[in-house]
């Protein structure tokens, strides 16, 4: 893919945009789709902050050209002329990332590409608003996921060994004050894989992750099934009902883009569930 035209220096009011931008460009080349939202909502956010200064509006007017250039280079790509392919492209691609660090977490392996995975799946859960107001789940996974980053960041930084696995958010912890806490130790670079624990989704084993085996709907949201549920008699759905489901099916095929058998299950589980018991 073509190289993009540089960005000016960014303006201080776009500060909350900052790491949305570097996660952008740190996808250029892994996955353009991801690169190309996360411009689109630094892009959304950045006409929402500050439009009218020039300054502001330089930047954003680069920014758009290389929204533009983007747009052309991937053509007729259905990721990005379809939104329900393209939310499902980033829910899942973000699902992988949350799922990876989950589980370094949960086996008690702590380092820096952890905690940056942490936080980017909360980067891209923000993301996801470009289509629209995020589920309560996707709320839950980012504030999660931007407390752990924060959370584990603080505890290596001091020297003191992280609690491994769930734990509760202190209320009076303010996770978005605290988020440049949590990238941190985050390159300011794109940067490469350099070993087993990077990240990256595209040599991730289908339904493995770094060896640890994951049951079916045991790191899944909450309301994902472990197994197919039946049918309950005469079930009745609506318009509404279709169309969920069918965005589940769309999220399974997303997943197995990337070969990852494990997300298409769940995802087809919930389409299974809410076709049989007309509830999700």
């Amino acid at each position: 893919m073509a190289a993009l035209a540089s960005l000016p220096p960014l303006p201080a009011q776009f500060k909350s945009i900052q790491h949305h931008l570097r996660t952008a460009q740190e996808h250029d080349k892994r996955d353009p789709v991801v690169a190309y939202y996360c411009r689109l909502y630094a892009m959304q956010t950045g006409m929402k902050i500050d439009s009218k200064t020039p300054e502001c509006r330089k930047f954003l007017s680069k920014l758009m050209d290389q929204l533009e250039a983007l747009k052309k280079q991937l053509g007729d790509n259905e990721a990005i002329t379809q939104e329900i392919v393209g939310c499902a492209h980033l829910e899942n691609y973000a699902l992988k990332m949350f799922l990876y660090a989950d589980n370094e977490d949960r086996a008690g392996r702590f380092h820096k590409n952890m905690i940056k995975s942490f936080y980017t799946a909360s980067l891209l859960i923000d993301v996801i608003t470009v289509f629209g107001e995020l589920t309560d789940e996707n709320v839950k996974h980012r504030k999660y996921a931007r407390w752990k980053a924060t959370y584990i960041h603080n505890c290596l930084k001091n020297g003191e060994t992280p609690q491994a696995g769930p734990v509760g958010i202190e209320e009076d912890n303010d996770v978005e004050e605290n988020e440049d806490a949590g990238a941190a130790s985050l390159p300011t670079q794109p940067t490469q894989p350099s070993s087993s624990s990077t990240y990256d989704p595209s040599n991730m084993p289908s339904g493995n992750y770094t060896g640890i085996q994951i049951p079916p709907g045991a790191h899944a949201p909450a309301n994902t099934p472990a197994e197919v549920p039946h049918s309950t008699g005469d079930i009745r759905l609506t318009p509404e009902d279709f169309a969920r489901a069918q965005k589940y099916c769309k999220y399974a095929g997303s997943a197995l883009q990337y070969e990852d058998v494990s997300t298409a299950v769940q995802n087809l589980q919930k389409a299974l569930k809410l076709l049989t018991t007309g509830r999700e």
